[in-house]
Formats: C-alpha cells, structure tokens, sequence
C-alpha cells in the first residue's frame, strides 16, 4: 500500500502555491520569509519524488544543496530583518529603503 507519486506532487504543488500566495499578499519580512522557505520545501518534495520514481539517486543530491542554500538564506535574511527592527519598530517590507546609503 504505497501512495502514489502523483499524489507528491500535487500536494508539492499545493505548498508551492500557498507560499507564492502568501509571498504576494503578506507584507511581513518574517513571513514572506516563511513563504519562501514553503516555496523551497515544495521544489524539495517534487525532486525527492521524481528521485524515487526513476530509481535515480540525483534529485536528492539537489535536495541537499537547496537545503544548504535554503539555510544561507535564512541567515543572511534574519540578519538583515534584526538590522531593520532595531532602527525601526516593524518588520514590514516597506521597511526595507531604510538600509539606503
């Protein structure tokens, strides 16, 4: 009884447009963060479930190095909202012409 893999990939496609949704409409750079990382981790299912179809190890090796850049950017991004909220109270996108010369 194993799920089938088309079912991956509709639930991948679902996350991933939840995320793009969230990205467009939301104005928090904590939470268009999130949406992003979303948008990320569906890409993520989609290559691990195209690797178990073909019986192809190589989609997971992807999964890794998105992971690996995934992590990079959250790190330069809270470090750059952390700047942000301390010159400022908010944390909205707006916010971000403040780190103008």
């Amino acid at each position: 009884m194993s799920i089938p893999g088309e079912w991956y990939l509709i639930l991948a496609a679902a996350l991933f447009i939840l995320g793009a949704l969230g990205l467009l409409v939301r104005r928090n750079v904590l939470v268009m963060f999130m949406c992003i990382e979303l948008m990320l981790n569906a890409a993520n299912l989609t290559f691990v479930t195209y690797s178990r179809m073909l019986g192809d190890i190589g989609g997971q090796v992807v999964v890794f190095f998105v992971l690996v850049v995934a992590a990079a950017e959250v790190v330069v991004g809270l470090g750059i909202v952390v700047a942000i909220f301390r010159r400022r109270a908010s944390s909205s996108a707006d916010d971000l012409n403040a780190l103008k010369g």
